[in-house]
């Protein structure tokens, strides 16, 4: 009979212990406006799909613009307590067992409201390639290419977005793919 009992309640204790020993991680995140606050944002642990992981919980290291910061999630969701004042890029990158993860958005501040876009390495790419292209194609296009670039990258850093910054948004995506 005890053995009956004790082959009872280890079936029936055993899930409890298995689930228990499941370590949670955020592969995919999203950066979205924080409703309650005024020129903050809220980093958003999602699966593929976009929807919300509410099971995450706990503190996460992520790195934000070059910055280490330590954000508390509770139900897939973490505040970034930094306040944004002007429209800036924002490269928030988080590192755990299943590799780098690293996003980049263009934070657009308008009338008290933060807007996030998600700037694509693809982008980041195909726009200093096209402007070379067309510089290579058309020669009388190279002073015009030229002073676009200058341009391009003066937006870039005026907005907090540095050259290395730049360039590992780039192979972070590139890793991605392979």
């Amino acid at each position: 009979m005890k053995k009956l009992l004790f082959i009872f309640l280890l079936t029936i204790s055993a899930p409890i212990v298995f689930a228990q020993g499941k370590t949670l991680a955020i592969n995919h995140f999203e950066i979205r406006q924080n409703n309650y606050a005024s020129n903050e944002v809220v980093v958003v642990a999602t699966d593929t799909a976009g929807h919300v992981l509410e099971n995450i919980t706990g503190v996460f290291n992520f790195t934000m613009n070059g910055f280490q910061d330590t954000l508390k999630f509770e139900n897939g969701v973490a505040f970034y307590k930094h306040k944004i004042d002007k429209s800036t890029f924002l490269y928030a990158k988080h590192q755990n067992e299943s590799g780098t993860h690293g996003i980049l958005y263009y934070i657009y501040n308008h009338n008290d409201k933060l807007t996030p876009l998600h700037i694509s390495w693809i982008l980041l790419l195909a726009i200093p390639c096209g402007l070379f292209l067309l510089a290579y194609m058309f020669k009388r296009f190279i002073i015009v290419a030229i002073i676009i670039f200058v341009i391009f990258m003066f937006f870039n850093y005026h907005n907090n977005l540095s050259i290395p910054t730049f360039f590992e948004s780039i192979i972070d995506g590139l890793k991605n793919i392979f």
